[in-house]
């Protein structure tokens, strides 16, 4: 008998809808609101607001897309969480409705974890890409950077997570006051592409075990430029590409570090990456390096997959409608919490 999930997920700025049916994504519907690069970053009143605007369309289009009527759906999945909190409550909020309406079970799916599923949404029926348990996972996006230990879809450990910033916040708030624009991780992917990465050198962390820092890199890189202006007003202008390219190289530096650690000492090779900062290119082939030099086996999703999106969600909430772990009517979304 199959199985159709219906998949929500509205934890930042993107509402996303998705439907899985026996682990095979039929649809993956994904609005984003660009309502918020006018102020340099996300502001949460405007994106709750959007999302109550989205949400209905969102889900009709995903319904129709895969092609099946809302009666075929066995279960609505959501995202309970971390994420801003009048977002979560939207996406909550509708998937309450759903449920009630349809008299089907929700369940309730932690973002982060999410994201690393992502690597088990298959495309088709002989889709056969997702990485061998037990496996780690480098987590990297605006608000989280981890390294995790995948054991099974339900055992998740988090080995190593940054202490400050993120690796995507180091990128956004660098992009900010080079005036590059919203959101920075892409524009400073760009420029990095055309520059010198070696033009020049920031400060690296010494944090031990496997956590990260940031917040030094990130002052690094604002004394710089501080200095640099002071001689020559121009110099933003004159230098971004390489400032980019070296900015991009001492993060990417940064993670995969502490990756060869992990991956040494717990004898793991199958790798894998996720998250909003795993669609940069530098990183994707900072992790096709590592395969040929350290015979890991490494899973980049599709840059459709690195976003926030549905997809995710639903195939979460696939694997828990298989074990029955269903939420009850009263979940309450949550703002911060881990794997």
């Amino acid at each position: 008998m199959s199985i159709t999930i219906l998949g929500i997920e509205s934890s930042c700025d993107d509402t996303s809808s998705s439907v899985i049916r026996d682990g095979v994504m039929l649809s993956n519907v994904i609005a984003s609101q660009a309502v918020h690069e006018a102020y340099g970053g996300v502001v949460p009143e405007l994106a709750s607001r959007a999302h109550q605007q989205n949400i209905i369309p969102v889900v009709s289009e995903a319904i129709k897309r895969a092609g099946i009527d809302k009666s075929q759906i066995d279960a609505i999945a959501f995202t309970r969480g971390p994420g801003l909190m009048g977002s979560l409550l939207v996406g909550t909020s509708f998937a309450k409705g759903f449920s009630a309406a349809l008299g089907i079970p929700m369940i309730e799916v932690n973002h982060l974890q999410a994201h690393v599923l992502a690597h088990f949404i298959k495309e088709s029926e002989d889709d056969n890409h997702a990485p061998s348990f037990p496996f780690l996972c480098l987590l990297v996006s605006g608000g989280n950077s981890q390294i995790i230990k995948v054991n099974a879809y339900n055992d998740m450990e988090v080995i190593g997570q940054t202490i400050d910033d993120a690796a995507g916040e180091a990128f956004d708030k660098c992009a900010k006051v080079m005036g590059l624009g919203y959101p920075g991780g892409p524009i400073v992917n760009r420029l990095a592409n055309e520059g010198n990465p070696k033009a020049f050198t920031f400060s690296k962390p010494h944090i031990p075990g496997y956590n990260y820092s940031f917040s030094g890199l990130k002052t690094s890189f604002l004394y710089t430029l501080r200095d640099e202006l002071q001689k020559d007003p121009d110099f933003i202008e004159k230098n971004k590409k390489d400032l980019c390219a070296s900015l991009q190289a001492t993060v990417i530096d940064i993670l995969m570090h502490k990756l060869r650690m992990a991956a040494k000492n717990l004898n793991i090779k199958e790798v894998a990456v996720a998250g909003g900062v795993s669609a940069n290119s530098g990183l994707r082939d900072a992790f096709l390096d590592h395969a040929k030099r350290y015979g890991w086996k490494v899973h980049i999703p599709k840059f459709s997959f690195t976003t926030d999106n549905a997809a995710m969600v639903a195939i979460t909430g696939y694997y828990k409608y298989m074990d029955k772990e269903f939420c009850p009517m009263d979940a309450a979304p949550f703002s911060r919490v881990q794997i």
